[in-house]
């Protein structure tokens, strides 16, 4: 059975630098990414997705309401100046 390779749009890779030439293909043993310009090959790890960096967005205690309260005057009798 043939072994199905899909192109990753954008990646660049790390030997030659072209871009869009990185295909990644999975075989028993792992996952891989191959150039198909220069032949670079390597087996990506197995790592964890990271925790999120804390930032003041996602620790702010959100505890207004964030509202906006506005009051509008209107003259009475409309402007009749010109």
């Amino acid at each position: 059975m043939a072994m199905k390779k899909r192109f990753i749009a954008g990646a660049v890779c790390p030997r030659c630098a072209e871009m869009d030439k990185i295909v990644m293909f999975t075989t028993d043993d792992g996952q891989y990414r191959e150039c198909v310009a220069c032949g670079f090959t390597d087996k990506q790890q197995d790592t964890e997705a990271a925790a999120e960096l804390p930032t003041r967005v996602n620790t702010r205690k959100n505890e207004d309401d964030h509202t906006v309260k506005q009051v509008v005057f209107f003259k009475a009798g409309g402007d009749t100046e010109h």
